[in-house]
């Protein structure tokens, strides 16, 4: 378990300008030593840029970067004790898998013996040790990763950075590696921070997740806080297979445009929105009522087979909302009217968002 006595690693208000665009803007993040934080947001929110302060590839206009306490935000690169892993995986072509892993330890002046031991040792790390000789160019996407890592886990940094990581690998050969760096992130324990605009990816390996939107960290919480508690509004809808109701509270009742729910007693006291989950929506037979929660008559619109569930796209009034169900259940073809049951652990909601969380401008 990461040692959250003290930060690892430290932002403090990191802001980042390019011209009149704020590409990072009064970033503030708390670290812990063993801890795995992946930055999770769409193109353009600043999460690469924040990466690349912190390797020390661009410099902040404002704000500190500590790691183990020691500002480091002004030192190049090559002194911060960092191991990165590019998009790209960045191998030189003329050097061979033993080479490229070599590398970092020839600039830090480790001597032939202790860098070929180490070199191997990080080679079987990843299982490539039967690749050493070989050239990037003859080598497969998920060998080219697996090299990329151990040159990065060779010199032994304080602090991994992973720059999205698995986006050149195809689905299968993706799951395999999440597994692997996985694996690997907590054989070292070594204190990650990760880039990533893939939700799966993020929630699967990381300790916790900071979203962000607009250059800022609109929410930054345990996987499973984030998917069954968002607080903030943009988390609720960039999370995906989510379906989010804008209201107001009166009477007792949530009213939204063309709804009005009974508020159950857990609720908080002035929801602003109503969260629903697709996964754990259902769907019966119109007139069917029965089960906890909440029963609305709806309406299926669209209805497309995914491996083995079925992606619905189902209206509630003027609301369309998302519905994935099991493929091996019955399904409803588009224009069947059903009854949509959404049972308490499909409901989340956010609390007066504009007031108490801060929405966005």
């Amino acid at each position: 378990m990461p040692d959250s006595s003290s930060p690892h690693l430290l932002l403090d208000r990191l802001s980042k300008r390019y011209g009149a665009q704020t590409a990072v803007d009064g970033v503030s993040l708390a670290v812990a030593r063993g801890e795995c934080i992946a930055l999770l947001g769409p193109s353009g929110c600043g999460k690469t840029t924040t990466l690349r302060l912190v390797a020390g590839f661009i410099l902040p206009d404002e704000g500190r970067i500590l790691l183990d306490g020691v500002a480091i935000e002004r030192a190049p690169p090559h002194r911060r004790k960092i191991g990165m892993v590019f998009q790209n995986y960045a191998l030189f072509p003329h050097l061979t898998a033993a080479g490229n892993v070599a590398f970092g330890l020839e600039m830090r002046g480790v001597g032939r013996a202790e860098r070929d031991r180490r070199v191997a040792e990080a080679l079987a790390m990843v299982g490539l040790g039967h690749l050493a000789d070989r050239y990037p160019a003859r080598m497969s996407g998920g060998q080219q990763q697996r090299v990329a890592l151990a040159r990065a886990l060779v010199i032994r940094p304080d602090l991994l950075l992973l720059d999205e990581p698995l986006s050149n690998l195809d689905a299968g050969l993706r799951v395999e590696m999440r597994e692997e760096i996985a694996r690997l992130r907590d054989a070292a324990g070594i204190t990650t921070l990760f880039v990533t605009h893939d939700q799966e990816e993020a929630l699967a390996l990381a300790d916790r997740v900071a979203v962000m939107d607009r250059g800022r960290i609109v929410e930054c919480a345990a996987p499973g806080e984030l998917t069954e508690r968002p607080r903030h509004l943009f988390t609720a809808g960039f999370l995906g297979a989510r379906s989010v109701i804008a209201g107001r509270v009166e009477g007792g009742m949530f009213q939204a445009e063309g709804l009005a729910l009974p508020l159950p007693a857990d609720a908080p006291a002035r929801p602003s929105h109503l969260v629903l989950r697709a996964a754990r929506l259902v769907l019966r037979p119109a007139g069917d009522a029965g089960g906890p929660g909440l029963v609305l008559p709806a309406v299926v619109e669209a209805a497309t087979r995914l491996d083995d569930s079925i992606h619905y796209e189902v209206s509630v009034g003027p609301h369309r909302l998302r519905v994935h169900r099991p493929s091996a259940e019955p399904g409803f073809a588009a224009g069947t009217p059903v009854t949509l049951a959404a049972p308490p652990d499909a409901i989340a909601w956010i609390e007066d968002f504009s007031a108490a969380t801060g929405a966005l401008p």
